[in-house]
């Protein structure tokens, strides 16, 4: 059975423990997709589950769940910041809805005295298309945004990233999604929004000097990629970066893949790879 407020607080409070004051975010549930729970008895058989009734979608449709686990992170976060991200946004009134959910918990909380968090941060990924016609907006719903980057790639270049068959056959480091990247992180600029990435795009070396020249400076990866990644950062020249992609990111194709163009950068500058 799906756990019950109780546990979820000892969890989310053995989490904040563990962390020893670093910060930690939050994700509400995030069921549904490639995201199996084999006691979740509401789920329905999809054609194309990546695109179907998962992540937000489902907990404002099940908002017993959604409210359940807000309930249990604010007695867990009592007397200290919680940040909490809310998964799939497709659309700015999924975002007012759980707000709404939000505030009527900590209202009801209030009135028994609980103790609550000292602020309550929340934010949205970035992984459906949607979302990049409507960036001002979304920089200014939020308190931060987080780009999902495995399920935002599938969906800019309509592949299945399980699909052994077309697994080599579009880059993450390609003009197209780069120069989407590039309007995240400047549209969070903008807007004085944090903005961070997740997913494993960040875990190699030349993938994270892509990120940092395209205006990311908060980005997520394994521990065993942080050796590596922070050996780049360190020979790393960022004006020069950063003139790279100004030359080079918006320029008409000329048959020399970005990925190739990062790597002879780098080759020029001795930045291990």
């Amino acid at each position: 059975t799906l756990p019950r407020a109780e546990a979820q607080e000892r969890l989310y409070r053995d989490v904040l423990e563990a962390a020893r004051g670093k910060p930690v975010t939050f994700r509400t549930i995030d069921i549904g997709g490639d995201k199996v729970l084999p006691y979740f008895k509401g789920a329905v058989q999809e054609e194309n589950p990546a695109l179907g009734w998962r992540a937000i979608r489902l907990t404002l449709d099940r908002p017993g769940l959604l409210r359940t686990q807000i309930r249990a992170l604010l007695k867990a976060c009592g007397g200290r910041e919680l940040k909490l991200m809310l998964p799939m946004v497709t659309e700015l009134s999924e975002i007012a809805q759980a707000r709404e959910i939000i505030d009527r918990e900590v209202r009801h909380l209030s009135r028994f005295a609980h103790h609550l968090p000292t602020s309550l941060k929340l934010g949205a990924m970035l992984e459906v298309p949607s979302l990049l016609f409507q960036l001002d907006e979304l920089m200014k719903a939020v308190d931060f945004v987080s780009v999902g980057s495995n399920d935002l790639f599938q969906f800019v270049m309509a592949v299945d990233r399980g699909n052994t068959q077309l697994a080599d056959r579009f880059d993450t480091l390609s003009a197209p999604f780069l120069r989407v990247l590039k309007q995240i992180a400047d549209a969070g600029a903008r807007n004085h929004t944090p903005v961070t990435l997740c997913g494993e795009l960040a875990g190699k070396p030349i993938s994270a000097m892509a990120l940092i020249g395209v205006g990311f400076r908060s980005i997520s990866m394994s521990p065993a990629s942080i050796g590596p990644v922070k050996a780049m950062l360190t020979e790393l020249p960022l004006q020069e970066l950063e003139a790279f992609f100004s030359d080079n990111l918006m320029a008409p194709a000329q048959g020399t893949p970005m990925r190739a163009l990062l790597q002879a950068f780098a080759d020029d500058r001795s930045i291990p790879l």
